[in-house]
């Protein structure tokens, strides 16, 4: 029988082997590939439109009925022409789908009934409006879908009378934010001034297409 100064022998002989299995065993571990985890990347945050804006815009209007002189009955045609102008404004994004805002506009143009008499020629040299906005933003907030309405003002001639006349409008539109601080706008509006005493103004209501360029400032974001 093995007395247990002989077992104690063989315990240490056999352990430089255990000692060295476990240091080759740890230096395979270390050889092994080490996979680091993928860099985090934030996704892109959505447009916001919050902020000051300005821009330039111009288009084409028309009368919806033609000027008539009420005195002589005299037809003087649709008052209609191109004009051009600027715009300025600010949005406020309630959420990512809501947008609320105000725009004030002044506009001057070619805007008179062409083949008119002198019995019957009217025109709209300049008008400016007053505008709240409202609207539905898609496309990661870029794309904006809008409703406008507010007031108008406007130098009304008639013959050799000028006057400036108070009125409302309203429309709608669509905006793109095609770069981070420009955005592109369509827009339609109905127009309409108050004429009682200016006799040549059959009716002073207007339907207005124009298209125009913002660009957006930093400031109040």
């Amino acid at each position: 029988m093995m007395t247990a100064r002989a077992a104690l022998r063989r315990a240490m002989r056999t352990l430089p082997f255990a000692a060295a299995f476990v240091a080759s065993g740890a230096s395979a571990a270390d050889l092994s590939p080490h996979y680091a985890a993928p860099a985090y990347t934030a996704p892109q945050p959505a447009y916001s439109w919050t902020g000051l804006y300005a821009g330039l815009n111009a288009g084409y209007a028309e009368s919806g009925d033609t000027a008539f002189n009420n005195l002589v009955g005299v037809t003087g045609g649709k008052v209609k022409g191109a004009f051009g102008g600027a715009q300025i404004g600010y949005n406020y994004q309630l959420s990512p789908m809501f947008v609320v805002g105000i725009e004030n506009d002044f506009e001057g143009g070619d805007i008179k009934n062409r083949d008119a008499i002198n019995s019957a020629a009217v025109s709209l040299p300049w008008y400016m409006t007053g505008r709240a906005r409202a609207g539905i933003a898609t496309m990661d907030s870029r794309l904006l879908f809008f409703g406008t309405a507010g007031l108008a003002t406007g130098e009304l001639k008639d013959g050799p009378i000028n006057k400036m006349k108070m009125g409302w409008t309203a429309g709608g539109g669509v905006e793109w934010a095609f770069l981070p601080k420009w955005s592109a706008k369509a827009e339609y509006l109905y127009t309409e001034f108050k004429h009682d005493d200016l006799p040549d103004w059959n009716a002073a209501k207007f339907h207005s297409f124009r298209v125009g360029v913002n660009y957006h400032f930093d400031l109040f974001r």
